[in-house]
């Protein structure tokens, strides 16, 4: 790096996201800002300056394809680096980006298309073409499709390649060299960037407004922890879509860390060996299923191997739970520490790259126990909360000031208070500006003083941290009149058993509760080869002896619940639970009230 660390942090807040992009460009030009898969174990790096030059002449073709300020443009994609060029391209343009996930149905897609207002998509490949233009006569404010691959598939007309986009861009540089500065110099603060659709767990998404301020505030409330460093590199490959992976890119151009950028999560493991990141954000399921692969191979391992995986897992318990209490584990458990590491540990850290500082955990609850375990190891989680409809990035916690169980203290800036009821409200500069098209539903989570009615409930710890409960419209109300939290439940059962996959706890105006089980059947497979069970997964989960195992772990978990919240009944079911059935969200969060209306039968028959 030629440029100076301390260059980096000149000049005042951006005005916008073009602005911190520019910013960033002729701050660092030669820096690192991406990389991306180009073959097989093979990154291909992009700098800073490399970047500008082509986002601008991205955005100068947006502009050519008369692109007015506000207008929207959307990007249906998986999470690759052309995301986020099409992204930045749109915030120098001028133009709001509209997010599509790539397992977006198509009558979603025309829905949210025709909602937005939306008239150029760029699009992944010749698959989300072929889904647009299935639905393109329901879409009459489409008119231009651009390929982020795939260029044989443009027609030159309505559609086009992203080389025909940046041809269009250097013409228009050619006569009119500041066009793009000077319409990111006309974008407001408080100009729509982005339009966020929610997943839709209960009737059609809404959108959700977020404006240039916000990112800009998600940006600088990231730097200002000191927890981001320029020379950090991130593996992002959470979903762009999702305002979770969206926010990243914030703090990316605040700061000027560069990232890999690859979502294809079957590859995750192989390119954390290659890449060798320093830091990563995921979402729970991705730590539970590193945890439970890590604790059925050991298991199976057997024998000396796994007697040692458990004395070094008994050490770095007692060491950790010194260190979390701020006292001195003692010299002969510091010994056996540096042994369990050298045997074990280090091991652990290496199939994660061998570099990472720390793992950022979002938009799901995330189990005590299990963050715990990855702290004992060295791999230390800083788990977070936000909503799409707070930019994501509200609460996390510090290297410095952490609890396992909370997702720690407000991002700078921003406010929280507890209702009465327990919902958690918060105010601040990355509150969404409302939902768009929809002023009732907007004016229903805003109180009169401005508070933002998350919809989940929590308290705050005597540390002046954030512990949420459960969401509010999750809460079971047995036919008993107790209150069940199912999220708590559902934790603690991923925690405690290392097969699980999923599982939905059940019981709103029952008698008891009960729950809908999934195993991961790369495990659970494992599992049935060392005890005589073969056959598919369906054949699997239904032996007796697979639902003695996972009653076992039922019962674990029961003990440490009041009698009124314990599971009495459960089932586990033929096939787990996927995004492209409806039954997840693609950031991996259950569809409780779908999975719930699927298997009505198999809930209905625990009761009769």
């Amino acid at each position: 790096m030629t440029d100076t660390v301390a260059e980096h942090h000149k000049g005042s807040t951006a005005a916008n996201v073009g602005e911190m992009f520019l910013d960033r460009v002729r701050l660092t030009p030669s820096w690192e800002a991406f990389r991306q898969p180009v073959g097989e174990g093979e990154w291909k790096s992009y700098t800073w300056g490399e970047t500008g030059d082509l986002v601008v002449s991205w955005a100068a073709g947006l502009l050519a394809l008369g692109v007015e300020p506000e207008q929207r443009v959307g990007i249906a994609s998986s999470t690759r680096l052309e995301w986020v060029w099409a992204d930045l391209a749109n915030m120098c343009a001028g133009a709001a980006t509209t997010t599509l996930y790539q397992s977006t149905p198509a009558e979603d897609v025309a829905y949210i298309l025709n909602d937005s207002d939306t008239g150029i998509v760029f699009v992944e490949d010749r698959t989300q073409l072929d889904k647009l233009m299935s639905v393109r006569a329901e879409i009459p404010s489409l008119r231009r499709v651009i390929m982020l691959t795939d260029a044989d598939a443009a027609d030159g007309d309505v559609v086009i390649s992203v080389a025909d986009l940046a041809a269009k861009g250097e013409e228009l540089l050619a006569s009119d060299p500041d066009a793009v500065k000077n319409r990111v110099q006309s974008i407001r603060p408080d100009s729509l960037a982005t339009l966020i659709y929610t997943s839709g767990t209960t009737g059609k998404p809404k959108g959700v407004r977020l404006t240039h301020k916000n990112w800009v505030y998600e940006g600088d409330a990231m730097d200002s922890l000191g927890v981001l460093r320029s020379d950090d590199l991130e593996y992002l490959w959470l979903p762009l879509a999702h305002s979770f992976g969206k926010v990243l890119i914030s703090g990316q151009l605040k700061v000027g860390f560069a990232a890999a950028v690859d979502g294809r999560v079957d590859r995750l493991v192989e390119h954390l060996g290659q890449v060798q990141p320093t830091f990563i954000a995921a979402v729970p399921r991705i730590f539970e299923k590193v945890y439970g692969t890590i604790q059925t191979m050991q298991e199976r391992e057997g024998g000396v191997k796994y007697r040692i995986f458990q004395w070094a897992e008994g050490v770095g318990a007692a060491a950790g739970a010194a260190r979390r209490e701020g006292r001195s584990p003692g010299a002969l458990t510091n010994i056996q520490l540096g042994l369990a590491d050298r045997l074990v540990y280090s091991k652990i850290r290496a199939r994660m790259g061998g570099r990472v500082r720390y793992f950022v955990s979002g938009s799901a609850p995330l189990s005590g126990e299990i963050a715990e375990w990855f702290d004992n190891v060295g791999l230390i989680i800083l788990e977070g909360y936000g909503l799409t409809e707070t930019s994501a990035f509200t609460f996390v916690n510090r290297p410095h000031n952490y609890s396992f169980g909370t997702v720690g203290e407000p991002a700078p800036g921003t406010e929280v208070k507890i209702a009465e009821d327990g919902e958690i409200l918060v105010k601040g500069p990355g509150v969404m500006e409302g939902y768009h098209n929809l002023p009732e539903q907007t004016a229903e989570v805003f109180n009169d003083e401005g508070w933002f009615h998350t919809g989940d409930i929590g308290e705050i710890t005597s540390d002046g941290l954030l512990k949420i409960t459960d969401r509010k419209k999750d809460l079971i109300k047995t036919s008993g009149g107790k209150y069940v939290a199912p999220q708590s439940i559902e934790v603690k059962f991923k925690a405690a058993c290392p097969y699980a996959s999923n599982i939905v706890v059940h019981g709103d105006g029952r008698n008891f509760v009960s729950a809908l089980v999934t195993l991961d059947e790369a495990s659970i497979k494992v599992w049935a080869d060392e005890h005589g069970i073969s056959g598919s997964y369906a054949d699997i989960v239904s032996h007796p002896k697979t639902k003695e195992m996972v009653g076992k772990h039922i019962d674990e978990v029961n003990k440490q619940l009041p009698r009124w919240e314990t599971v009495k009944r459960f089932e586990i079911l033929p096939q787990d639970l996927t995004i492209e059935s409806g039954e997840l969200t693609p950031s991996l969060k259950v569809k409780r009230k779908v999975v719930e209306q699927k298997y009505a039968d198999v809930l209905d028959g625990f009761y009769t």
